[in-house]
């Protein structure tokens, strides 16, 4: 335990030494605290725009089951683990944070355009955490799909951690259809577009990246 303290305290401290770490890592904070009220305001502009429903192949197609728990809960451990990856990797870290800050501006983007209505059916869901920070009418796209997709991607190179995410983004995308809380092209979309963001994340946040090739203890 004394030496897994000692690895902690020394892979800690070196990343605070390197040049440009600790601005880069408040930056990453600003980021992420500006686009979180981006995304309240988008998700409840795109609500109190809301139009009609529309039909949908899949979800024509499959019953509605109960995973409101799997969707509300699931979705705070996969926030709790990133968070738990950040402090582990915290060489990661910077970029980890502006990639989800970017995520959620580019969702909140895409949510401001799109008025479609929530499915007629889907399941319930009970919990007063999603009805403060998540609406109705923000549907395109996916964030519990695309989310897990974007941390597979910054995590690539990390093979356990790579496929967990990967079946995460699966899993949550058949979660969130299975409950028809979003419509099969608000999933489907999210590969995408998630894709599309880690690349511009890449351009706009490169010198992050440098801190990934520092060797620590």
């Amino acid at each position: 335990m004394k030496q897994l303290r000692q690895r902690a305290y020394g892979k800690y401290k070196e990343s605070f030494a390197l040049s440009g770490f600790l601005l880069s890592l408040c930056l990453s904070l600003v980021i992420l605290a500006i686009s979180l009220p981006i995304n309240f305001y988008a998700g409840r502009y795109a609500t109190l725009s809301a139009n009609n429903a529309v039909t949908d192949i899949i979800l024509n197609n499959i019953p509605v089951l109960n995973v409101g728990g799997i969707f509300v809960y699931g979705a705070v451990l996969l926030c709790a683990f990133i968070l738990a990856l950040c402090l582990a990797y915290p060489e990661r870290a910077p970029f980890t944070i502006k990639a989800i800050g970017l995520f959620i501006i580019t969702r909140a983007l895409f949510i401001s355009l799109t008025h479609l209505g929530p499915f007629p059916v889907h399941a319930p869901i009970n919990s007063q955490l999603i009805h403060d920070f998540s609406f109705t009418g923000d549907l395109f796209f996916s964030g519990h799909t695309g989310l897990p997709f974007l941390m597979a991607l910054v995590y690539w190179d990390k093979k356990s951690l790579r496929f967990f995410f990967l079946v995460a983004s699966v899993f949550f995308g058949a979660i969130v259809l299975l409950g028809h809380f979003h419509y099969s092209i608000d999933v489907f979309s999210a590969f995408f577009i998630t894709y599309g963001t880690y690349r511009l994340a890449e351009r706009f946040f490169s010198r992050d990246m440098r801190f990934f090739e520092t060797p620590l203890l």
